[in-house]
C-alpha cells in the first residue's frame, strides 16, 4: 500500500469513528450540517474539479495516481484532520495537485470550477518565492464537500478569490493553509448562500513575517444560509493578519461569521485585526457574528469587533432629502456598506466579476 493509499484509509477510519458534526460541536453551532443533509449524509460519491486552462509553468498531478510525485505525498492530508476534511480525503477517489516551482511567477490566473455533488480534494503548493492568482467558482446541485490544502513556501504569494453562486443544496469547503516566513495570502470569499453553505479556513502563520489578509461579502435572501468560519494561528512572532467580512441578509436568510485568532506562546510582535458587520433587511433575517481571541503571548496587537443592524436612518433621510427615491437610496447605502470589503480584491477584472454578482444578488433582494 502506498503512503497516499494508507493516508486515505486512515481518513476513512477516522471519519467512521466520528461521523458528521452536529450543533453540539461548538464550531458548528450555527450551521446544523447533519440536519441539513438528512439521512443521506454526504454520501461517498466523488465530485469534479475542472481547470479552465492550465497556466504555463504550473505542474499538475492526479491524486488518483498511485505513483504521484513525492511533493504530493509530503503534503496531502497533513494540514486538516477534522471529520469533514477526513471524509473528503477518504471518498474523493482522487483529485488534483498543483505546484508552482521555486521562484516562478505565474502571470495567468488559475481558474478552477468545482461542480457536481460529492467529495473532492485539491492540493496547491507554492514553493519559495513563487506567486499565483487563483479564481475559484462553483455550484452544487446536491451535497458537495471540498477539501483544499495550500502550502506557501518562504516569500511565496497567493491571491485567492472564491465566487460561490447561489446553490439549492448543501456545500461545504474546508481550506487549510500553512505559510512559511514572509509568505503572503490575500483572499476574498463572496457567497450567496444555499440550503447550507459553509467555508471554513484554518490558516497557520508559521514563519516570521507571514501575513494573511481575508475579506468577504455575503448577500442572502429567501431562506439562504451562508457561514464563514476562520481560525488564524499566529504560531510565531512578527506575523500579521486582517479579516473584514460584510453580510447583508433579507427574508428568512441566516448569515454566520465565526473568527478565532490564536496567538501562540512566544509569538511576540503578532498583529491581528478582525471585523465583521451585518445588515438585516427584514425582521425574520438573522446574523450570528462571533469573533474570538486566544492570546498566549505578551507583546501583541490584537483587536476584534462585530456589529449587526439596519441601514442608518440619518443617512437614508439625507439622501431622500436630496431627491433620491427611498429604494435607490437604500441600494446606494447597501452598496457602500459592502464596497470596502470588495476593494481587497487585487485584480480589477476579478473585482468587476464579483461586484457584478453582488449587484445582481442585491437587485433580486431589494
Amino acid at each position: 500500500m502506498t503512503a497516499l493509499a494508507a493516508r486515505r484509509e486512515e481518513a476513512r477510519t477516522s471519519f467512521a469513528g466520528r461521523g458528521l458534526p452536529t450543533r453540539r460541536v461548538e464550531d458548528w453551532k450555527y450551521s446544523d450540517l447533519k440536519s441539513a443533509l438528512g439521512e443521506a449524509g454526504l454520501g461517498e460519491e466523488a465530485a469534479a474539479t475542472r481547470i479552465m486552462g492550465l497556466p504555463q509553468g504550473l505542474e499538475f498531478a492526479d491524486l488518483a495516481d498511485p505513483h504521484a510525485p513525492a511533493w504530493v505525498a509530503a503534503h496531502l492530508g497533513t494540514l486538516a484532520r477534522n471529520a469533514v476534511s477526513e471524509s473528503s480525503l477518504a471518498f474523493a477517489e482522487g483529485g488534483i495537485a498543483l505546484r508552482v516551482p521555486a521562484g516562478q511567477a505565474i502571470a495567468t490566473p488559475l481558474a478552477l470550477e468545482l461542480s457536481g455533488k460529492g467529495h473532492l480534494r485539491l492540493l496547491l503548493v507554492l514553493e519559495a518565492g513563487a506567486s499565483l492568482s487563483l479564481f475559484e467558482t462553483g455550484d452544487a446541485a446536491g451535497p458537495r464537500n471540498a477539501g483544499i490544502e495550500i502550502v506557501l513556501g518562504e516569500d511565496a504569494s497567493l491571491d485567492h478569490v472564491r465566487l460561490s453562486r447561489p446553490v439549492p443544496g448543501v456545500q461545504v469547503e474546508e481550506i487549510a493553509l500553512s505559510l512559511a516566513a514572509r509568505a503572503r495570502y490575500n483572499a476574498h470569499f463572496a457567497s450567496f448562500g444555499g440550503k447550507l453553505s459553509r467555508t471554513e479556513l484554518t490558516i497557520a502563520l508559521e514563519g516570521r513575517g507571514a501575513q494573511a489578509q481575508l475579506s468577504g461579502v455575503s448577500v442572502l435572501g429567501g431562506d439562504a444560509h451562508a457561514d464563514i468560519t476562520t481560525h488564524l494561528i499566529h504560531a510565531t512572532g512578527n506575523t500579521h493578519s486582517t479579516q473584514l467580512f460584510k453580510k447583508v441578509a433579507g427574508g428568512k436568510a441566516r448569515a454566520v461569521y465565526q473568527g478565532r485568532v490564536t496567538v501562540a506562546k512566544g509569538a511576540d510582535g503578532a498583529d491581528s485585526r478582525q471585523t465583521a458587520k451585518a445588515l438585516l433587511l427584514s425582521e425574520t433575517a438573522e446574523a450570528d457574528l462571533k469573533p474570538e481571541l486566544e492570546i498566549f503571548a505578551d507583546d501583541v496587537k490584537c483587536a476584534h469587533g462585530a456589529a449587526i443592524g439596519d441601514l442608518d436612518a440619518d443617512s437614508l433621510f439625507y439622501l431622500q432629502a436630496r431627491g433620491i427615491p427611498e429604494a435607490d437610496a437604500r441600494a446606494l447605502l447597501i452598496h457602500a456598506f459592502l464596497e470596502d470589503a470588495l476593494t481587497n480584491i487585487t485584480r480589477d477584472d476579478v473585482r468587476g466579476m464579483v461586484r457584478n454578482a453582488v449587484g445582481q444578488a442585491l437587485a433580486a433582494l431589494t
